[in-house]
């Protein structure tokens, strides 16, 4: 974890991708790096990433994020800075891409440099409490499709089993071994596990390689 400078966020709709993305780039400012964080999510109007906006930037963080973030105009545009992704590499960059294969098709205009490059990762974000990952079936399709769109090879998974504000270490652990099931079929390793804080303490021999979370609003946004 923290080893590629490229890391790209991919998944279904609702699996938590923002989540994920914004605390992993908080986790790697905290390692003194020189961090940005991409919005890349064309399909969804409300760029959620901008909630967080406060948090980023207290810890030097860059924000890039559609014209149009939090404003009522629903344009697909993309932020002229968003090359900064592939073009600036003496920082790290983290990318946050709209869910499932059309939200992948951002991924496009900047796939031939990040394979150029050949330092980053494309993670699978994967909460099977959602509708269309509750399957190991289901969840291999999704896969093929957002690979399909994106043209960027996924090259690990991140188990975010969680379902909000109820989540238990039982939820996260049925979790972990849905996605180790994922990773058999798929080939795709387990990269690490997305937790609360509070719930890492209880069940941190069992997890392995952990992103800690803190419970924390950002905005209106969890």
């Amino acid at each position: 974890m923290f080893g590629k400078r490229v890391t790209v966020f991919m998944g279904h709709y609702g699996s938590g991708k923002t989540f994920v993305a914004v605390n992993y780039a908080l986790a790697l400012a905290k390692l003194g790096r020189k961090v940005g964080i991409y919005d890349l999510d064309i399909v969804n109007p409300y760029f959620r990433t901008v909630d967080a906006e406060a948090i980023l930037k207290a810890e030097g963080i860059e924000l890039i994020v559609s014209p149009y973030a939090e404003t009522n105009v629903d344009i697909p545009a993309m932020n002229a800075r968003s090359y900064k992704m592939v073009d600036d590499r003496d920082s790290y960059a983290v990318a946050d891409i709209g869910g499932d294969d059309r939200g992948a098709l951002a991924l496009g205009r900047f796939r031939d440099k990040i394979v150029e490059e050949n330092n980053y990762d494309a993670l699978l974000v994967l909460n099977p409490y959602r509708p269309e990952t509750r399957t190991v079936e289901g969840t291999l399709e999704i896969i093929k499709e957002i690979e399909t769109a994106g043209k960027l090879p996924f090259t690990g998974i991140v188990n975010n089993a969680n379902l909000g504000d109820e989540t238990t270490t039982v939820d996260v652990l049925k979790g972990l071994e849905f996605a180790r099931r994922v990773s058999e079929e798929s080939g795709l390793p387990l990269a690490f596990t997305s937790v609360r804080k509070d719930l890492r303490n209880l069940i941190k021999e069992e997890i392995g390689e952990v992103l800690t979370v803190e419970p924390v609003k950002y905005g209106n946004w969890i």
